[in-house]
């Protein structure tokens, strides 16, 4: 059995990050007022298909409800990651 994928929050870039082959996997955000703006998710080619991009959506969400935070979804990824897992539709500005 395999370990979860785990994603690192970088918050000296504001990104969420998973490093795997010498390659990084990540999700762009900005954090202020109260709020977790989701940008962009980014997966290098050699990686895709592997669930990076959803251990990324995962980590940036539970680190808004960890902190408290209201999500405001700018990256598409992530909107569609939301549609599927309705869990944290709580977390999200509307």
């Amino acid at each position: 059995m395999t370990s979860p994928i785990q994603a690192t929050n970088n918050a000296a870039d504001s990104q969420f990050e998973i490093h795997e082959g010498g390659k990084v996997a990540t999700l762009a955000y900005s954090e202020r007022d109260g709020k977790l703006y989701l940008i962009h998710t980014e997966v290098p080619r050699e990686l895709g298909g592997r669930g990076l991009a959803s251990a990324l959506a995962r980590a940036a969400l539970d680190h808004a409800r960890q902190s408290r935070l209201t999500v405001v979804p700018y990256c598409p990824f992530v909107r569609a990651y939301l549609k599927r897992h309705p869990e944290y539709s709580a977390l999200v500005e509307h």
